[in-house]
C-alpha cells in the first residue's frame, strides 16, 4: 500500500503550492527532497541532521513558522498545562518537537500538544520517533510566518484525525481561539478566560497569564 503510495508522488510546482498553502515564504519549503516527493524518513531525517522542524503534508516538508516570542507564549502554555495533567494523572502533555503521525503521509507537530491516557494503550509511552496518533488537544502558536490558508488546512487535518480540541493562539493580537470543530469557534480576548472544556474539565488560565510578556 505505501509502495502504491510512493508511486503516485510527484513534484509539486510553486502554483501547487500556492493554492495549497497561500503565500508561505519560499524558506519554509523544503526543496531536497522536492515538494511533493518527501516521505516520513525524510522528515525525521532533517529534524534530526538540522535544527528545522518541518511537518509532512502530502509529500511537501514545510518548516513550522516559530519565532522566539511565540516559542516563549508555548513554554508558558506548556508549563501550566503540563502542571495540571500532571496533578490529576490525565495523560501526556508535548511540546514543539512532538511529531505526530495523524495519518499515512500526515505528520503535524503541534507547539503543543495534550494526550490523554485512553490514547495510549496500557498508559505506555511508544519509543518511536513519530507517534502514530492523534492527541485530544492540539494548540498552535500562530506567528507572522503562517499564512490562514495553511492554517485552515491544518484545523481540517487535526480534527478529521480525531483531535477534539484546538486552540490557535495569536500572541501579537493577544487572542485565542478555541475550536471544537473546523466551523465551531469562539474567540478569547484580552479579560476572557481558556478552559479545557470537556477535554480538560477543570483547567481554566486567564489570557493575562498566557500573554503576561509583552513583545516588542
Amino acid at each position: 500500500m505505501l509502495q502504491a503510495a510512493a508511486k503516485k508522488r510527484r513534484a509539486w510546482t510553486a502554483a501547487d503550492l500556492l493554492a495549497e498553502f497561500g503565500p508561505v515564504p519560499l524558506y519554509r519549503v523544503v526543496q531536497d527532497p522536492a515538494p511533493g516527493t518527501a516521505d516520513e524518513a525524510a522528515a525525521v531525517e532533517i529534524s534530526a541532521r538540522t535544527d528545522r522542524s518541518c511537518e509532512l503534508i502530502d509529500g511537501v516538508l514545510l518548516e513550522k513558522a516559530m519565532g522566539t516570542y511565540e516559542s516563549l507564549i508555548a513554554a508558558t502554555i506548556a508549563s501550566l498545562l503540563g502542571q495540571f495533567v500532571r496533578e490529576h494523572k490525565l495523560g501526556v502533555v508535548l511540546g514543539a518537537d512532538g511529531m505526530l503521525r495523524l495519518a499515512p503521509g500526515q505528520i503535524r507537530i503541534p507547539d503543543v500538544s495534550f494526550i490523554s491516557w485512553n490514547r495510549l494503550p496500557n498508559r505506555k509511552l511508544p519509543r518511536t520517533e513519530v507517534w502514530s496518533l492523534a492527541p485530544n488537544l492540539a494548540i498552535e502558536i500562530v506567528s507572522r510566518g503562517n499564512t490562514s490558508q495553511e492554517m485552515r488546512r491544518k484545523l481540517r487535518d487535526y480534527f478529521k484525525s480525531g483531535v477534539e480540541l484546538v486552540w490557535y493562539v495569536y500572541p501579537r493580537k493577544r487572542q485565542v481561539v478555541v475550536f471544537t470543530a473546523p466551523t465551531r469557534r469562539t474567540q478569547l480576548v484580552t479579560g476572557d478566560t481558556l478552559d479545557g472544556g470537556k477535554i480538560l474539565p477543570g483547567f481554566r488560565i486567564a489570557l493575562e497569564e498566557i500573554f503576561a510578556e509583552e513583545s516588542d
